[in-house]
């Protein structure tokens, strides 16, 4: 019964498997390893994206705060949601690798909506030489509430961001799971819908760590790759990153993992709402349930682990995250405990 996070979980048997056999002989280091011109090929086809570039990290914060210091310049402003990973969970690491200042968008259930975006670009960027100029957008999907985005929701804010001559982020660390949640594909969630840059997220869903920095403009592709090297995250042996990434994308494998935790999650917020806690919109693997003061010492004394979140007085809230390794007993167990 451990819903803490998907981070807590294992990494599936096939990313292993793949870790194992690239560890047999030798292969070149630093990215130029074989194993990494497959990903490419990979994320090329899977985004229909044939100019696509993809460069590996090991941690999302790498990801995200490189993906955005490529794109941003120091006197610029990332838009990003008050309660972004980028703005709450990341230590400033945008901010330290771009030199960029974040500017927190409100809006409820974790989305920027475009009219609390419309009042942040309005009140942004118009002081000439003595304010922060508009740098960037960066959205988070899934977002930290564990709602969704649709595709037609991210295309309405790039397009604002767009008419201002600013590029768009994506923070994936969740990405598969907001694929399967809204049924969009990869392409039509990111450069279809208006986004430059992509965090592909690997090690919440089944992977040991690693991470894709997915590039739609190839462009950028040299300043990333000497910002991953100055920042310290290029990998000597690199072909371990590789092997993971190349095993959660083939055959569709990042996909069924993180059906599998959509469905655990979507099970228990069922289970939940039966049981007549409140279960806010959680069409993903991230929900966070209110229910009755009580209930978290009878769910941790039957062994139940997971964050308690701030409530009403008299009530009590969590936040519950399922995995791909999360299974039917897991959450039953836990229900039967509730």
């Amino acid at each position: 019964m451990r819903f803490a996070s998907d981070n807590t979980s294992g990494a599936a048997p096939e990313v292993m498997a793949a870790i194992q056999r690239a560890n047999a002989g030798y292969e070149r280091s630093y990215g130029a390893d074989a194993a990494m011109e497959r990903v490419t090929a990979l994320v090329r086809e899977i985004f229909e994206a044939p100019e696509a570039e993809v460069r590996l990290v090991a941690t999302g914060t790498a990801a995200n705060a490189l993906a955005i210091a490529t794109h941003c310049p120091p006197w610029g402003a990332v838009f990003c949601h008050t309660h972004a990973h980028v703005a709450e969970d990341e230590c400033g690491a945008p901010e330290f690798y771009s030199g960029a200042k974040l500017v927190l968008v409100p809006g409820a259930q974790g989305r920027i909506t475009p009219e609390t975006f419309a009042t942040a670009l309005a009140t942004t960027g118009e002081g000439g030489v003595h304010g922060v100029q508009r740098g960037m957008l960066s959205l988070t999907n899934v977002t930290e509430a564990g709602t969704v985005y649709t595709p037609a929701e991210i295309a309405a804010l790039t397009a604002m961001a767009k008419a201002k001559g600013i590029p768009c982020h994506l923070d994936g660390a969740r990405f598969a799971n907001a694929l399967v949640a809204t049924g969009a594909t990869p392409a039509e969630m990111t450069w279809k819908a208006g986004i430059d840059v992509l965090s592909l997220g690997g090690t919440k869903n089944g992977c040991l760590g690693v991470e894709g920095v997915v590039l739609f403009n190839p462009e950028k592709a040299w300043e990333l790759e000497l910002r991953r090297k100055r920042g310290g995250h290029l990998f000597s042996k690199h072909r371990f990153l590789s092997a993971q990434m190349e095993a959660y994308l083939a055959d569709g494998l990042w996909l069924r993992l993180a059906a599998r935790a959509n469905a655990m999650g979507q099970r228990l917020a069922d289970g939940l709402r039966d049981r007549q806690a409140h279960v806010p919109e959680s069409p993903a693997n991230m929900l966070f349930p209110e229910w009755a003061a009580g209930t978290h010492a009878r769910l941790e004394a039957a062994g139940a682990v997971y964050y308690r979140f701030p409530a009403p007085e008299g009530r009590e809230r969590a936040r519950l995250v399922a995995s791909w390794s999360t299974t039917e007993a897991d959450v039953d167990s836990f229900l039967d405990a509730f």
